[in-house]
């Protein structure tokens, strides 16, 4: 297992991310899949798609939120482990894996906790209406029941693409999805529980993926391991981890409060049918944004691991190359989306009323991602050599001060419009201004002085 880490600060840097990235890349397509899937089959159901689609779409922020805490151990603990594992210090390293677990099941009681008592109340808040807010609870108190799945298979899967076990972590994914494309059909189908048998067969699903990755990280093959004694709660562990962790957290999180505050306004000067589109275009968002996440999650641990080992030159040829790559990408897909807007509707729904809908706001909405690429590509970096103030403030940026104020402001003005433009003015102003603090950090970031400091 250990001769994977030294490849990479040995091997090939093209080869390298193609080996590490791939199988990340196909680890997040497949993982997207729980929830597009499921609104795609939803979406089809005969009679009520448009309103049990619209019921699933206002609970994404509670999903969200909970995805948001399993990426404040994974995308904060797994970067201190590979630049602690470049270092040479394994039992630090799985210091921080165990003090990882012991988070992410305080974050499943709390959760849980706290979603169950306040469902009804938060739903309606995140744009539920009396005519989808049953679609919204049958299908939330289900997937609920399995929050310690999410949290375990996201949160540990970091860690298993920190030792440079890509294909690992791609098959921990692949299980799940494969089994809730497989289940969604039959439950909502073949067995005629509607939105019930989605939630079913997502927890179902979450399930065989948790047992795969935990499987994995007790097992002799993973180099980094969960024992018992690494969990005992070690705070300046669970400092350092949180701290680099908050900025992943935050972008998460704060993913919950735009859809919030979208829906409300959706909701507010449009309807139901205004909320339905911003599901499905969230969705297909979400479809060109996880091959981005796979890349860089694949990438981040080669940048940390060689910035923990001092290998400075190579650092700067990784992040060239991964900002690069997000920036063709993003500018690609956003211009194939904008051309052909209605048939990604069609995937989601046959309501031609919604369709004609998305047709019309999807360019809008989603243009300023031509040059968001940027940003996705940036904000890893600094992730992967533990800046976490720069992340956590470009993740601020875009969504607390630019995206939400916009989109409660420009409606004043331009109505239901406002709510669209408000995505692509704060994606603009957002990439810019990260690409202009990279530019003025990054010397200083990748040098002897600051790696002493981690």
């Amino acid at each position: 297992m250990q001769d994977k880490e030294k490849k990479m600060a040995t091997e090939g840097i093209g080869k390298l991310m193609i080996s590490m990235a791939v199988p990340s890349i196909i680890a997040q397509i497949i993982n997207i899949l729980y929830s597009i899937v499921d609104r795609i089959y939803i979406g089809h159901i005969k009679g009520v798609g448009m309103e049990a689609l619209t019921g699933v779409g206002v609970t994404f922020p509670i999903i969200t939120l909970i995805s948001a805490f399993s990426a404040f151990v994974g995308a904060g603990g797994a970067p201190l482990a590979a630049i602690w594992l470049g270092k040479g210090d394994r039992k630090r390293a799985e210091k921080i894996l165990g003090n990882g677990v012991t988070l992410l099941v305080f974050f499943t009681v709390i959760l849980m906790a706290f979603f169950y008592a306040f469902q009804k109340p938060l739903l309606y808040l995140f744009g539920a209406s009396d005519a989808t807010i049953g679609y919204a609870v049958s299908y939330i108190s289900i997937y609920l029941a399995g929050t310690i799945f999410v949290e375990l298979a996201l949160g540990l899967n970091a860690f298993i693409i920190s030792q440079g076990q890509s294909r690992t972590a791609m098959m921990a994914v692949l299980i799940g999805a494969a089994s809730n494309i497989i289940l969604d059909p039959i439950f909502i189908f073949a067995l005629g529980m509607g939105v019930k048998g989605a939630a079913y067969a997502t927890v179902i699903s979450q399930a065989l993926s948790a047992l795969w990755t935990v499987g994995f990280l007790i097992s002799r093959k993973s180099s980094l391991t969960i024992k018992w004694q690494a969990m005992k709660p070690d705070f300046p562990v669970i400092g350092s981890v949180m701290a680099l962790g908050i900025s992943p957290f935050i972008m998460r999180a704060t993913e919950s409060l735009i859809s919030i505050v979208l829906n409300n306004g959706l909701q507010k000067y449009g309807g139901d049918i205004y909320v339905g589109s911003l599901t499905i275009m969230q969705s297909v968002m979400q479809m060109y944004s996880a091959p981005l996440g796979g890349f860089t999650q694949g990438v981040q641990p080669i940048i940390s691991y060689n910035f923990g080992a001092g290998n400075f030159d190579r650092v700067k040829k990784l992040y060239q190359s991964m900002i690069t790559v997000c920036f063709l990408f993003a500018a690609m897909a956003t211009v194939l989306v904008m051309i052909f807007p209605g048939f990604f509707a069609g995937m989601f729904t046959n309501d031609v009323q919604l369709i004609a809908l998305v047709e019309e706001m999807m360019p809008i909405f989603m243009c300023g991602m031509l040059i968001f690429g940027l940003q996705q590509g940036i904000q890893p970096t600094f992730l992967a050599l533990g800046q976490a103030k720069l992340s956590l403030f470009i993740a601020i940026f875009r969504k607390v001060i630019l995206l939400v104020p916009l989109a409660l402001v420009l409606p004043l003005e331009f109505g239901v419009m406002g709510i669209y433009y408000a995505e692509p003015v704060s994606d603009v102003l957002s990439a810019v201004t990260a690409t202009v603090l990279f530019l003025f950090n990054i010397k200083k970031i990748v040098s002897k002085e600051t790696l002493q400091k981690i």
